[in-house]
């Protein structure tokens, strides 16, 4: 079999679609190496759990967690290549690949080390590193995780290399024989702005056997005998649909809890106090992310799970995040924005929620108020949010499309040299 390298841009465990291919691809006999970065201890040691039970192995490509005297000059080191290229770049309009991530050039040293059969490249610095192994005459795949020339609000991609990005997006996605992305939505329109073959579709779904997992437990919310709302992402900030959401409640009459989570600055949480109106100071709580083997019992405890994308980001438009297909798998009745990606669920599986117009509060609180006042409605949708993630969207059947990738990327003779009897891991 071969051996295959995952490069991320950072820690394993804010990664679960590499962590989903690793085990899928090792558990058809593939030798498989996660390379990312570290930052924080507290994620180092979540990375190490993900990796105690698997037979991949995660190693950073650098250690910035300032532990330790070298390693904080390690990380000063690496903070001020970025700064400088930014600089660069703002002054003269001089690209250098420091300006896409934290040490691109390290990241190509351990691809070119590891020899790997196929590198599999799932960030932005990574896109330069596929193009560089390319040009060696390496096998290189790309998994367009978001489109990442196309991502952030308009005025954060105010001294970001757009050009250069699509560049590499345009090199890979022509030249690589594994291109995958989240959703037809996204899939067809990288196709045609590269014209290129569209990339296969692997949707963020989970293991719908981790259900066994819940714990059953009331950890969140605070009054159990009124509904409660959920929204997750990594970050709590602006363009998520959280003014919308907020903007909201004060059209809302139903009483209910509302819960956010979400590495939160205190910057952000600011922004969130002023947004929160007055009689629901007390209603609207926050909290912090917790690891992936928790994460599907705390969203399992809510109502409804509020997958707000703003179609104003060409690339949160067109995919599909991990948020929709985790409330599907937790039995939670969604409420989403009507944007391309998130359409494409709702077409197949219309019964889970509904779908409301993006950037419209009282259309948010219309939906709202109508689920949490029908409870036959409610629970009807949430019985079919299960089901859906049974029946389609869950990683049982998503695995055998990306082992599919895998082989044509890797070559026939790979294929037929898989056991025919060979069971697929549990993802981790």
């Amino acid at each position: 079999m071969a051996r295959i390298l995952i490069l991320i841009g950072g820690h394993l465990c804010t990664a679960p679609r590499p962590q989903k291919e690793a085990t899928t691809l090792t558990s058809v006999g593939h030798e498989v190496i996660v390379r990312g970065f570290w930052f924080d201890s507290n994620l180092a040691e979540q990375d190490r759990d993900l990796t105690v039970a698997g037979r991949w192995r995660f190693d950073p490509v650098l250690d910035l967690r300032s532990v330790s005297p070298s390693r904080g000059l390690r990380k000063l080191g690496v903070r001020t290549r970025g700064r400088l290229a930014r600089e660069i770049y703002a002054r003269f309009g001089k690209f250098t690949p420091s300006l896409l991530g934290f040490a691109p050039s390290e990241m190509l040293k351990v691809a070119l080390s590891e020899k790997a059969d196929l590198t599999i490249v799932h960030s932005e610095a990574a896109l330069w590193v596929g193009e560089e192994l390319l040009r060696r005459g390496m096998r290189v795949g790309v998994d367009f995780e978001d489109w990442f020339s196309e991502d952030l609000l308009p005025g954060d991609r105010v001294g970001r290399p757009v050009e250069q990005i699509k560049s590499y997006e345009r090199e890979l996605i022509r030249r690589c024989d594994y291109r995958v992305t989240t959703s037809h939505a996204l899939a067809q329109a990288l196709g045609a702005a590269y014209d290129a073959q569209t990339p296969e579709v692997i949707y963020n779904v989970f293991q719908f056997a981790d259900r066994d997992r819940i714990d059953g437990e009331m950890r969140d919310r605070s009054d159990r005998r009124i509904p409660s709302l959920h929204w997750f992402s990594q970050t709590l900030g602006p363009g998520r649909g959280l003014e919308n959401l907020l903007q909201s409640l004060s059209s809302i009459s139903v009483p209910m809890e509302v819960h956010l989570r979400g590495n939160c600055t205190e910057s952000a949480r600011s922004w969130l106090n002023r947004l929160v109106p007055e009689g629901w100071r007390r209603k609207v709580f926050i909290h912090l992310t917790v690891p992936n083997a928790e994460l599907l019992s705390r969203i399992a405890e809510h109502d409804i799970g509020l997958a707000l994308e703003t179609p104003e980001i060409e690339s949160r438009n067109l995919t599909i995040t991990n948020k929709l297909f985790q409330y599907l798998q937790a039995g939670l009745a969604v409420i989403a924005t009507d944007t391309a990606g998130q359409r494409e669920v709702f077409a197949r599986r219309p019964e889970i929620g509904l779908l409301i117009p993006p950037d419209d509060p009282q259309a948010l609180a219309r939906a709202i108020e109508g689920l949490l006042n029908d409870t036959g409605k409610l629970s009807a949708a949430k019985a079919a949010a299960v089901k859906a993630a049974e029946e389609e969207f869950c990683w049982e059947k998503e695995q055998q499309k990306l082992l599919a990738a895998a082989d044509v990327a890797l070559g026939r003779e790979v294929a037929e040299a898989r056991p025919a009897d060979m069971k697929f891991a549990t993802a981790s």
